[in-house]
């Protein structure tokens, strides 16, 4: 924005065409004709706009520029933001916070199972549904809050002490820009869900966060946790089509397909926001970065489950890798 203001050039981001051109192109089970009819679209959008808004102080290799610095932004929202859409789908799909299915109660108890809180269905629905929207969030205004994070580190006013957070040798400094757009963050994802169920602490600048960078490293972590799990529930039916054996399995152990995709959810729902991953509630429990720290202690025990197996089935490798 600033780049085009400089140059008199805002009129191109109100121009409609940009979103065609600043679109990406996703195979989506498309023909390779569709995909290609969409690029030529894309490019033919991209060079109107060039021909268009291109000035003295504008030259059109500027506004290429721009279009594709707009573009990278809807790729990494749909490689990141996507899979937590597509879980809170899953949420919503399969459980209902005011109905209780047998066998599919979300509700946690304290000290059962490494659960370090306590909720009823409906509570633990919303606990885990106003985290994943919280996450979403958070990714969705990644680019601001890494810019904000690059202006917290650099900062000559916030100075920094290297201590041993209990993760080693830390930055550890106070990040009031991150901070602050972390609370208006909060604040709006606290208005758009029913209610709010547990703490609203955020940790940044001490021995859980150290510094703002880490806080966001942290958050880019959530789509390498939620990806497998959406493949493994995408790839369940053509599994147990293509291999008999496999479906006769899935059918023996959990009754049906479908139920094996709610046994799976079921159990991330309940496990992954329990308040586990640590021995106090200040590191875990249900404060905003405890929430992401059940979740990795959930990803650290899936080699212990029951469905496990169905997970390496359908390719899974690892959190941290090539989700085959």
């Amino acid at each position: 924005y600033n780049f085009l203001e400089a140059r008199n050039g805002l009129d191109l981001l109100k121009d409609s065409v940009i979103v065609i051109a600043t679109s990406e192109v996703l195979a989506e089970k498309k023909s390779r004709a569709l995909i290609n009819l969409e690029i030529k679209k894309k490019e033919r959008a991209v060079s109107h706009l060039k021909q268009k808004y291109k000035s003295s102080k504008l030259s059109s290799e500027d506004i290429h520029l721009c279009l594709y610095s707009i573009c990278d932004n809807d790729s990494f929202l749909n490689s990141n933001r996507l899979p937590i859409d597509t879980i809170i789908g899953y949420l919503k799909e399969y459980f209902k916070p005011g109905e209780v299915e047998e066998g599919f109660s979300l509700s946690i108890v304290s000290g059962e199972n490494g659960a370090r809180l306590s909720h009823s269905h409906e509570r633990q629905y919303y606990f885990a549904l106003q985290s994943l929207t919280l996450w979403r969030d958070i990714i969705h205004e990644m680019f601001y809050l890494w810019h904000l994070a690059e202006e917290d580190i650099l900062s000559e006013s916030m100075g920094y002490k290297l201590k041993d957070t209990g993760q080693g040798m830390q930055r550890v400094q106070s990040s009031p820009r991150t901070y602050r757009a972390m609370q208006g963050i909060l604040r709006n994802v606290q208005q758009k869900v029913n209610q709010w169920v547990g703490s609203s602490v955020i940790h940044m600048g001490d021995h859980n966060v150290p510094n703002a960078l880490m806080f966001i490293d942290k958050y880019t972590q959530v789509p390498f946790i939620l990806s497998p799990i959406i493949r493994c529930i995408e790839n369940l039916e053509s599994l147990c089509e293509k291999d008999k054996g496999i479906d006769k399995f899935v059918a023996s152990a959990y009754g049906s397909v479908d139920n094996l995709k709610k046994t799976i959810l079921y159990d991330f729902f309940r496990s992954a926001f329990d308040g586990s991953g640590a021995d106090n509630f200040y590191d875990a429990g249900s404060c905003i970065d405890g929430r992401l720290t059940s979740a990795w202690n959930w990803c650290s025990l899936l080699h212990t489950k029951p469905y496990f197996i169905i997970f390496r089935l359908t390719g899974f490798v690892g959190f941290d890798g090539d989700f085959k």
